[in-house]
C-alpha cells in the first residue's frame, strides 16, 4: 500500500479509513471518515514493528495492548482544548490490537513547523503557554504524559497547540507497564531523572516541555548525539549549551532545565514566565531581550515565631553561565538561578541602572507620572519603589474593575499581575503593566494550585520594601547584585500559611538570594546565596 492511499478498510464497520496522516515503530495514524456522524476523524492503528508478536510473544503482545488501552484511559480523564478528544475505542479483546478514535486535528505537528525553520521566542513561548495548559490539566487529573517533543504537538488551523499520544502516559496508581530495563519515550526529551531509572513526577515534564522549546527557537537539539546511548549519557552528564535564539525565553530555560527536578520551577510559575515571554517584543538581536532575567519564584516557605513552618524542598544557587544543569541532587532550600543574563538596552551591569541602584529606593527619574503623599506627581524609571507598586496596582484595578490577585511578580521595568475573574476565587486572568503602556492583558487564563486563595494586596504595607531591599543588600551575600524583584505568595490554606512577599537579588553568574516577609514587613526567612 503506498503512503496517502489506502485500500479503504472500514473499522468497527464504521470509520472508513481515507489516508495515511503518520506514523512510527509501533503504528500508523489514518484519517478517516465517521460513516454515522459524517465526520472525519483520526484512528490510531496500532502496529508491532514485528507483526508475528502476538504469536511467538503473547505477554508482550497483550502488554502493548494494555498500553493502548491506558492511552484512552488516560485521554478521557484529561478535558482540555489543548488535549486531544478521545471519541471511541475498537478493542478486539485478548490477542488483537486496539484502535483509537480521536478527534483530527488538521494543522499538522510542530515537527513539521519546525522543519520549516525556528521559531521566534514569543511565538515558541505562546505555543508553551498551550501546551502547559494542557500538562497541568492532565497533571491535575493524576496523568504524566511522559513524552512531550514536537511529533506530539499537533497544531489547529488557527495554531493553537493540540497536545496527543498518552500512549507512554503514567496514570497515579496504575504505572506498572514499563518494561524492567527498557526505555519508554524519547531520549531526545526525556529528563534526566527517567533517564537515571526514576519514574519522575509532572517536574519531568516541564523539562520536556522546556527542551521542546529550546529547540524550537534554536532549530537544534543541544544534546541529541549520533547514537541513543550517546544521547542519553548527554542528557545525564552534560551541561545545556546557552541558546543565541532564546530571547524572551532565557529565564524559562535557565530555570527549568536543570538536573535536580525538586530546583524546577511548579507550573504555575512556569506559566506566569511564559506568559511574560509572549507578551515581549521582537529582539534586536540573538540572544537578547527587552527586560532582565529573572530567576524562579520559589513556593511558599515561612519560618517565623507566629506563622506555621512548612517544609519544602528546593535547591542552592548554581554558579553558571549557562543553564545550571546540576551535578548532583540536594535537598536545600529553593533559591532560583539567573543563567545567561542578559540587560535591558545592553546595560552591562553597572550599578547606575535602575535594575542596580541600591536598594532599589526609586533615586533616578521615571517614565510617566506616579501619584505621591502630596498629591503631586514624580518620575522615576524604577517600578520596585512604593509609589511605583501602588501605581501598577491603581492601574491594573482601574483597567480590570477587580481588587482580587493570584499573584503579583514586581520587577523594575513592568509588573506581571494574575487577576481573579469576577466572582470566583480560583480563576484568573494575566496582565502586565508598564510606565510607557500602560495595562495589557496578556494569554494566560488558568487557576489557582489546589489549597490556595487569591491575596488581598490591601494588607500589604509597600513602605517597608526599600528597607527590605537595604537589608537584602546587607545579608543575602550577592556581592554585586543586577536584577532585583519583588513576588507577592499567596496564602496556603493547606498548611495554613498566610500570604506574604520576598525579595531577591540575583548578579550576573547566577549567584542569588531572597528573604521572605509578612505582608507589614517584618522578616520572616532569609536565604543567602551560600545557601
Amino acid at each position: 500500500m503506498n503512503e496517502g492511499e489506502t485500500d479503504r478498510r472500514v473499522v468497527d464497520g464504521r470509520f472508513e479509513l481515507e489516508s495515511r496522516l503518520g506514523g512510527g515503530g509501533m503504528g500508523t495514524v489514518w484519517r478517516a471518515r465517521d460513516l454515522l456522524l459524517h465526520r472525519y476523524v483520526a484512528v490510531k492503528e496500532v502496529r508491532p514493528p514485528d507483526i508475528d508478536l502476538a504469536e511467538y510473544d503473547p505477554g508482550a503482545a497483550e502488554m502493548l495492548r494494555q498500553r493502548v488501552l491506558r492511552e484512552a484511559r488516560a485521554l478521557a480523564r484529561v478535558e482540555h482544548p489543548n488535549v486531544v478528544t478521545i471519541h471511541h475505542i475498537v478493542d478486539g479483546g485478548e490477542g488483537t490490537y486496539p484502535w483509537l478514535v480521536m478527534e483530527l486535528v488538521q494543522g499538522g505537528s510542530l515537527a513539521d513547523r519546525l522543519g520549516q525553520g525556528p521559531m521566534a521566542p514569543a511565538e515558541a513561548a505562546r505555543l508553551g503557554c498551550g501546551v502547559l495548559d494542557a500538562l497541568r490539566a492532565a497533571h491535575e487529573a493524576g496523568v504524566q504524559h511522559r513524552d512531550v517533543k514536537p511529533a506530539n504537538v499537533l497544531l489547529r488551523t488557527d495554531g493553537r497547540p493540540v497536545l496527543t499520544d498518552f500512549g507512554i502516559a503514567a496514570i497515579r496508581d496504575a504505572t506498572a507497564l514499563t518494561a524492567t530495563g527498557s526505555i519508554i519515550g524519547t531520549p531526545d526529551y526525556m529528563a534526566p531523572e527517567r533517564v537515571s531509572g526514576h519514574s519522575g513526577g509532572p517536574a519531568a515534564d516541564l523539562w520536556s516541555l522546556a527542551m521542546m522549546l529550546y529547540v524550537a527557537v534554536e532549530g537544534h537539539h543541544p544534546l541529541r548525539r549520533g547514537t541513543t546511548l550517546a544521547t542519553l549519557a548527554a542528557v545525564l552528564q552534560e551541561e545545556v549549551p546557552p541558546p543565541v535564539r532564546a530571547g524572551s525565553l532565557m529565564p524559562v530555560l535557565s530555570c527549568v532545565l536543570v538536573r535536580d527536578p525538586e530546583a524546577r520551577p511548579d507550573a504555575g510559575t512556569v506559566a506566569r514566565m511564559l506568559a511574560a515571554a509572549a507578551a515581549q517584543p521582537p529582539a534586536h538581536g540573538p540572544g537578547t531581550t527587552s527586560y532582565p532575567l529573572a530567576p524562579p519564584v520559589p513556593p511558599p516557605l515561612q519560618t517565623t515565631d507566629d506563622m506555621q513552618a512548612v517544609p519544602r524542598r528546593g535547591r542552592k544557587p548554581k554558579r553558571s553561565p549557562g543553564v545550571a544543569v546540576a551535578s548532583s541532587v540536594v535537598g536545600v532550600l529553593l533559591v532560583g538561578t539567573l543563567a545567561w543574563k542578559v540587560l535591558p538596552g545592553g546595560n552591562d551591569g553597572n550599578k547606575g541602572s535602575a535594575a542596580s541602584s541600591p536598594g532599589a529606593t526609586g533615586q533616578t527619574q521615571q517614565t510617566s507620572p506616579s501619584a505621591t503623599s502630596s498629591g503631586t506627581s514624580t518620575k522615576t524609571t524604577n517600578l520596585l519603589t512604593p509609589n511605583g507598586i501602588r501605581t501598577a496596582i491603581k492601574a491594573i484595578e482601574k483597567e480590570t474593575g477587580r481588587d482580587s490577585f493570584g499573584g503579583i511578580t514586581v520587577y523594575p521595568d513592568y509588573v506581571s499581575a494574575d487577576v481573579m475573574v469576577k466572582g470566583s476565587r480560583t480563576e484568573y486572568d494575566n496582565y502586565t503593566y508598564r510606565a510607557d503602556d500602560g495595562v495589557e492583558k496578556g494569554i494566560i487564563q488558568s487557576t489557582l494550585g489546589s489549597g490556595y486563595e487569591p491575596v488581598d494586596v490591601r494588607d500589604f504595607q509597600w513602605d517597608t520594601v526599600p528597607a527590605l531591599f537595604t537589608r537584602a543588600e546587607k545579608e543575602l551575600k550577592v556581592k554585586n547584585p543586577t536584577f532585583r524583584y519583588l513576588v507577592v505568595q499567596l496564602p496556603w490554606k493547606t498548611f495554613n500559611t498566610p500570604a506574604y512577599m520576598s525579595v531577591y537579588l540575583s548578579d550576573s553568574y547566577g549567584t542569588s538570594g531572597y528573604l521572605s516577609a509578612t505582608p507589614r514587613g517584618k522578616v520572616t526567612k532569609v536565604v543567602p546565596a551560600n545557601g
